[in-house]
């Protein structure tokens, strides 16, 4: 389970609303993705889904090393799902509006799934896992990234020097994403990644956050305006650990894995 719990709805609402504007400060998001993309299998899959497919904009990728794939284009939020469908038209897709932990697809359905920076947004991880081993074919791959506990440790540190009340995402662990897997999920391969994001301005982060929809969304967060003394001293806090070249960092903790479901006598 997630270390903070996320308001679906308010994820649903957040990221439908970013639809527009997504693509255009998604650049850590498309670095990310295009790197798993690496990691897709050299097969030939008659059913692949995106899941978490936001945007679309990995979609027609995954159609162009796949083009004789069924493609199953499935996120939560249906303001995403509809700029997808109109910006990224394909044959041979089905776009659907649905949860991760409850996958609208028949038992042993699909034979790939590929997810970028999505299963972030789980808040039971374990309910996650059981629903991509119930629809992945026997021999079928699971190929993901997300988010580890260390990112956006710089936001984390300067709030702290503030409240402490709960102002960054929490993300999970990796030997707790492991223990939600069932055993039917062989881990093929894990990779651990930092990216570190260059600021000028503490001001681009945020407006970068606010225009993917990904602010703050844990429960516990601050209710009512936050007043003027402490976001100063916050942006001073986060001032502080401006690099030496004149940057203000901002570090993303990514994890790469592969599963595959085993094969059952």
């Amino acid at each position: 389970m997630s270390p903070a719990s996320f308001d679906k709805k308010r994820v649903a609402d957040s990221f439908s609303r970013a639809a527009c504007s997504y693509d255009s400060v998604a650049e850590l998001q498309r670095g990310v993705g295009h790197e798993l993309l690496k990691r897709l299998p050299d097969t030939k899959p008659p059913v692949v889904m995106d899941l978490g497919s936001g945007t679309g904009y990995f979609t027609p990728l995954i159609k162009q090393r796949y083009p004789q794939a069924f493609i199953v284009s499935l996120d939560l939020a249906e303001g995403m799902l509809n700029y997808a469908r109109e910006k990224r038209p394909l044959d041979d897709t089905a776009w659907l509006c649905g949860d991760a932990e409850a996958l609208p697809l028949a038992d042993s359905s699909v034979d790939l799934i590929f997810t970028s920076l999505a299963i972030q947004w789980c808040e039971h991880t374990d309910n996650l896992f059981a629903e991509i081993a119930r629809v992945l074919k026997p021999g079928g791959q699971f190929v993901f990234s997300t988010l580890g506990p260390d990112t956006l440790h710089e936001l984390r540190t300067a709030w702290a020097q503030v409240d402490d009340q709960v102002h960054v995402n929490r993300f999970i662990d990796w030997s707790d994403l492991r223990h939600d897997m069932p055993e039917i999920l062989h881990v093929d391969s894990l990779e651990t990644e930092y990216r570190v994001c260059r600021y000028a301005r503490l001001r681009d982060l945020t407006n970068e956050l606010k225009g993917i929809g990904a602010h703050n969304m844990n429960a516990g967060q601050p209710s009512g305006l936050t007043g003027r003394a402490r976001i100063k001293a916050f942006s001073e806090a986060y001032e502080a650990q401006r690099h030496a070249e004149g940057y203000l960092p901002a570090t993303y903790h990514v994890y790469y894995g592969v599963l595959t479901k085993r094969q059952t006598n």
